[in-house]
């Protein structure tokens, strides 16, 4: 009986100290599909990371499972792990729109726009999903297919109505493909959504600016200014507006805050007229000038930075790369010639020469804090991350208020297991942003893994403070006070879970175990019914409730549960151990007693058989030399007979 007691005693110890990690069930990856398929259309995000936890639980390995690790990574920020899972996804499951369109979102964050297109195709073909209508009309405007652009995000529309960069990709690319008046309805259509949005206010002002209608584009300008007042290209487009209207000293200012401070030019007659009159703001004529001045200085990287300039304003980006290019080829000492050759250059996805182009802009102006970041997030997508790290860590050096770069930062040193830069960097983010949940998130699993767990559980607490149906975050907690022994609070975690989401019978489960460790029987009982309530058939929760009746004597109970623990699951081993246990240690039917009058008992006289007919048994097991023994005894026998 004592060893039975032991062996439960430490069964129930094993299950506690195994971080929770049970499963059932069997071969569901179709039912797991089904319900990955339709996660899209959860609002509820307790429901949505209920069914989740329920696809990696019947469908770890499938589909399905690598669909889901793949929304957790990227919830994260580990877009290349995401990307990974998505292919594995579709590697099972080849059809699986809702992966090929996720996919595809993540290939245009990396700046793969070819790979992008097919995936986002593939995903709508199934999935009418507004947010790939959006991205794949982002690619294609910026290809210059205006018409499909229109048409996807038009789609897209349709459903992002509160989407303001919706309407205005969808305004740029009418501006852009000649209609103006519908360009400025969605533009207006944007502002109504957002009264801040500075794409919104640059575009209205440029259609003015092309209807010489300066004042109107000053107002929206204004506008913009107030929203992002180091915005340079605001500055700039007002000192056109200005010296439009002939107010040199305005025009002076808004180019010394766009960067560009106005010098003379040294070239003959026609420079010196273009000094005096300025430029018209007609971005047509202005090109036309600025070619005539390069005819009579063909040398001049100042003016094909100019032009550069001009044709990208005007969205002919070939014509601006080519300027920019030739400015360089001259040797241009002006960093922004550089810099919008690289914007450019990466916009059509020639990310190498991007490059190149970001370090010649910081060659000419090491604190271009602009090109620094570019190439940090270039390398950083490349998975250059050394390299990242550099510029990354000059831009803040320049901009140290920027939070945003300490975390992308931060997620480097994660990914090359610098853990201890990590943790500084996150600190540093967290700082300004304290609530963050990703970033608490992730520093609490840094600290866990260096084994500081009271800052870990810091992190975490804030995390479930915000996001109290992070299973991922409750995992990591109960993990951690089981490791620590921190029983009152594993309860209290486990119960609050077990509210959460009642409906999961493996939450129900743990919460008994803990309670059967503290030797709380009867709330450990009501545990693994509630379990059973909504599973009949939880072998986990039967075989426990069997082990708990066996600890309390409640033995016709105890088989009853265990059998039926068997028959939910047959392979369940503890299940048979404990029958087996109770066959051998319990005796729950007493013989009866039957008193003779003469001798004793035949009761008594078969027990007494029974325990000869065992001892003569063990003696057949004995050593040959006690055999001969016995054999020399029966025969002396005999002879005194």
């Amino acid at each position: 009986m004592q060893k039975t007691w032991t062996y439960l005693m430490l069964l129930c110890a094993a299950l506690l100290l195994t971080g929770f990690s049970w499963g059932f069930g069997g071969d569901q990856c179709k039912d797991a599909l089904k319900l990955a398929g339709g996660l899209q259309t959860q609002r509820d995000e307790a429901q949505l990371r209920q069914t989740e936890a329920k696809i990696l639980s019947i469908c770890p390995d499938g589909g399905a499972g690598h669909f889901v690790s793949a929304l957790q990574l990227e919830r994260v920020g580990n877009l290349d792990g995401a990307i990974s899972e998505y292919r594995k996804a579709l590697q099972q499951e080849p059809a699986f729109a809702l992966a090929s369109g996720n996919l595809g979102l993540l290939y245009a964050q990396k700046g793969m726009n070819d790979e992008a297109m097919v995936e986002l195709t593939r995903g709508l073909s199934a999935v009418p999903n507004p947010k790939y209508h959006k991205v794949l009309a982002r690619i294609l405007a910026d290809r210059k297919v205006y018409p499909l652009a229109i048409y996807h995000y038009n789609e897209a529309a349709g459903e992002l109505t509160h989407d303001a960069e919706v309407f205005t990709g969808l305004a740029a690319a009418y501006a852009a493909s000649g209609q103006p008046d519908k360009a400025l309805e969605e533009y207006n259509r944007a502002l109504t959504i957002d009264p801040n949005s500075e794409a919104a206010s640059v575009g209205i002002a440029a259609i003015h600016i092309a209807r010489n209608e300066p004042d109107k584009a000053l107002e929206f300008l204004k506008k913009a200014e107030v929203g992002n007042p180091n915005s340079r290209e605001i500055h700039l487009m007002m000192a056109s507006v200005y010296e439009k209207k002939g107010d040199a000293k305005s025009a002076e200012y808004q180019s010394l805050l766009g960067g560009k401070p106005k010098t003379a030019i040294s070239v003959p007659t026609k420079l010196d007229a273009m000094r005096e009159s300025t430029l018209s703001g007609d971005p047509v004529k202005d090109i036309e000038t600025i070619k005539i001045a390069i005819k009579e200085n063909p040398r001049s990287a100042t003016l094909y930075g100019k032009l550069g300039n001009l044709y990208r304003s005007a969205g002919k980006d070939t014509e601006a790369i080519a300027a920019y290019k030739e400015a360089s080829h001259l040797n241009s000492n002006n960093s922004e010639d550089y810099l919008n050759l690289g914007i450019l250059l990466e916009k059509r996805s020639q990310l190498d020469e991007a490059a190149v182009a970001y370090k010649q802009a910081i060659r000419v102006k090491p604190d271009n804090a602009d090109a620094h970041l570019r190439l940090a997030d270039l390398r950083n997508s490349r998975g250059l991350y050394q390299e990242a790290v550099t510029h990354y860590g000059e831009f803040l050096r320049l901009k140290p208020d920027s939070p945003d770069i300490q975390l992308k930062l931060a997620r480097i040193f994660v990914r090359n297991k610098e853990n201890g830069l990590a943790i500084e960097a996150y600190t540093a983010f967290l700082k300004h942003s304290p609530n963050n949940i990703e970033a608490n998130r992730e520093i609490a699993a840094l600290y866990r893994a260096k084994g500081i767990y009271d800052k870990a559980v810091e992190h975490y607490t804030k995390v479930l403070a915000q996001q109290k149906d992070d299973m991922d975050t409750r995992n990591a907690l109960v993990s951690i006070y089981v490791k620590n022994k921190q029983y009152d609070q594993l309860t209290e975690l486990l119960k609050g879970t077990a509210e959460l989401f009642p409906d999961d019978p493996n939450n129900h489960y743990k919460l008994g175990l803990i309670y059967e460790f503290k030797k709380d029987y009867e709330n450990a009982i009501a545990a693994y019914k509630n379990a059973l309530v909504h599973k009949p058939d939880h072998a986990r929760s039967l075989n426990a409730l069997g082990r708990i009746y066996m600890k309390t004597g409640r033995i016709k109970e105890a088989k009853e549960m265990l059998e039926a623990a068997r028959k939910a699951d047959p392979n369940l081993e503890e299940a048979a151990v404990l029958l087996n246990n109770i066959r051998d240690d319990f005796n729950p039917e007493p013989h009866k007693i039957v008193k003779h009058k003469k001798g004793k008992s035949k009761k008594y006289k078969k027990s007494k058989k029974s325990k000869k007919s065992k001892k003569n048994k063990k003696g057949k097991k004995g050593s040959k030399a006690s055999k001969s023994g016995k054999t020399a005894h029966k025969k002396s026998a005999t002879k005194k007979k």
